[in-house]
């Protein structure tokens, strides 16, 4: 249910004119700590001429206290925001999110997704939207694993064990060769998310592994760039645990059967 859509104040591009935007889907569930700074570096994103940036926010049922708090937070901000009155799952949150987008967005535009925490940086948007601006991709996949990014401690180490452990079987049955299955930045064009979309059914954390598998059976253009990571434990808020996991190996495992 939308309950809250902020005044354009004038930064919405004239309707006759095709302006490319980037949508940026923001799932969130009671980050009353991170979301006005994580708000205040997307809407910081400078994109290249003429895109623009677009937010969608997608409040999953949080809190009354934080729902009070969030109204308080994005009163003075552009954006559009979405708010389901029970917990849903960051996949129930993305569809939401995607549905919206789809309704407004023309084909020229992209949608990417950033969680509202502080664990990605929205200065990476600039970067992975280069090969959908030169028309060299139809999705973009940010990876944190590599040399741009040092591993330290043991549940950091046993996070990324396992996350490599499902990027391969992902690999495997999808044929791709990506290092970051898992990672949320992910970046669609219009058309490409209008085509997966209906494949998006899961409602928590198995939605990564499923919209991979669903580039993957319609053979998109994908391409993998590094991005930024600041991990973040249990206890600041982290909500992936191991029965995401043993979900992630079912949608694995599942696949993606492409429409005729």
């Amino acid at each position: 249910m939308i309950y809250q859509a902020a005044p354009s104040q004038g930064k919405e591009a004239d309707a006759s004119v095709s302006v490319p935007t980037l949508h940026v889907v923001i799932p969130v569930f009671n980050e009353a700590e991170t979301l006005a700074t994580i708000l205040d570096r997307v809407q910081a994103v400078s994109l290249p001429a003429p895109w623009r940036l677009n937010i969608t926010l997608v409040d999953d049922g949080s809190s009354p206290k934080f729902a009070e708090m969030l109204q308080e937070t994005v009163a003075h901000r552009t954006l559009h925001l979405i708010r389901h009155e029970q917990n849903q799952g960051k996949g129930a949150a993305l569809r939401t999110g995607f549905d919206a987008v789809l309704l407004r967005g023309q084909e020229g535009d992209a949608v990417v997704v950033q969680d509202a925490d502080l664990e990605y940086d929205p200065n990476d948007l600039t970067t992975l939207l280069e090969p959908i601006r030169q028309g060299n991709a139809d999705a973009v996949v940010g990876t944190r694993w590599g040399d741009h990014y040092r591993i330290q401690g043991f549940w950091p180490r046993l996070h990324r064990m396992i996350n490599g452990l499902l990027t391969i079987l992902s690999n495997r049955l999808t044929g791709l060769r990506l290092t970051d299955m898992e990672c949320c930045q992910k970046m669609l064009t219009m058309p490409t998310l209008r085509i997966v979309r209906p494949h998006l059914t899961e409602d928590r954390f198995g939605v990564e592994p499923q919209l991979i598998a669903a580039l993957a059976a319609y053979r998109v253009d994908l391409r993998e760039i590094p991005v930024s990571y600041r991990p973040r434990s249990t206890s600041e808020g982290k909500k992936i645990g191991w029965k995401d996991g043993v979900r992630a190996l079912l949608v694995i495992a599942r696949g993606v059967r492409k429409s005729a």
